[in-house]
């Protein structure tokens, strides 16, 4: 409840009353493509605040932080409590005017999530969890939605990655989802997921704590089942960002079902 009432606050006071509202100078590239806004820093330095007096003994890995000095992603492998913030999730979408983005914390111990929030700012709504209690919102324990048909799901997936589904679909005849989209925003899509209304999910190359480490348990805690590559191994925070695909399911039998497409070598 805590946690809640800090994100429900930080996305009242930093996140939306600069949405739709950021000048010219509010928004850079860390990178080609991959953007930053003065939301972003002031949501990160408040949550961080914040979430550590919560836990004195605590590390903060938040996405600005650790791209500014990378080396504090190590701490996610050691035994001591971590806060792994991704302070707006879907700043492109943010700084674009969208209203598909998230705030995104989870409290890692030892190299493990124990629990995990994602913060609706639109909508003022949050899913949480811990681990073994399940995944909540509002008092409501939530639920993936059952494993259906592949011809019958829709699911999330980078384009380079639908294009080449689609391409199998009709060149081999093979059965693929019925809608594949992106809402370039990991946090909602979690959520969305964690709560039924999408199937599955799909990321790859570079996976980063901040991304996952919060939406993979609420979405295990809400009866999912997720895997990296073709292996099949757990994700884990504790590789701080990780190359690797990773695929979201209801289930490890959808999960098989999907890897072909989705992971493996078409």
């Amino acid at each position: 409840a805590q946690v809640t009432a800090i994100l429900r606050e930080t996305a009242a006071t930093e996140v939306m009353p600069r949405f739709r509202r950021l000048a010219s100078g509010d928004v850079r590239e860390k990178g080609p493509g991959d953007l930053v806004t003065v939301a972003d820093v002031a949501s990160e330095r408040r949550l961080a605040s914040a979430l550590s007096a919560l836990a004195p003994d605590s590390v903060v890995v938040g996405e600005e932080g650790a791209d500014a000095d990378p080396s504090i992603l190590d701490a996610l492998a050691g035994p001591g409590p971590v806060w792994v913030i991704d302070p707006i999730d879907g700043t492109g979408n943010f700084a674009a005017g969208r209203e598909c983005f998230a705030l995104i914390v989870a409290y890692v111990v030892g190299g493990e999530t124990v629990a995990g929030w994602i913060h609706d700012p639109v909508n003022d709504a949050t899913i949480y969890g811990a681990l073994g209690e399940g995944a909540w919102r509002d008092g409501m324990r939530l639920s993936v939605a059952p494993a259906k048909p592949l011809a019958r799901t829709t699911g999330s997936a980078p384009g380079r990655v639908r294009k080449r589904v689609s391409e199998r679909g009709a060149t081999e005849g093979i059965e693929i989802p019925s809608r594949l989209l992106q809402y370039r925003c990991t946090g909602r899509e979690y959520m969305d997921m964690a709560q039924g209304g999408l199937d599955f999910a799909r990321y790859g190359r570079r996976l980063k704590p901040w991304d996952h480490a919060a939406g993979v348990l609420l979405h295990r805690e809400a009866g999912g089942f997720s895997a990296v590559d073709v292996a099949g191994n757990p994700y884990s925070p504790a590789g701080g960002i990780v190359e690797g695909s990773l695929l979201v399911a209801p289930d490890a039998a959808m999960w098989e079902a999907l890897a072909d497409l989705f992971i493996a070598p078409a």
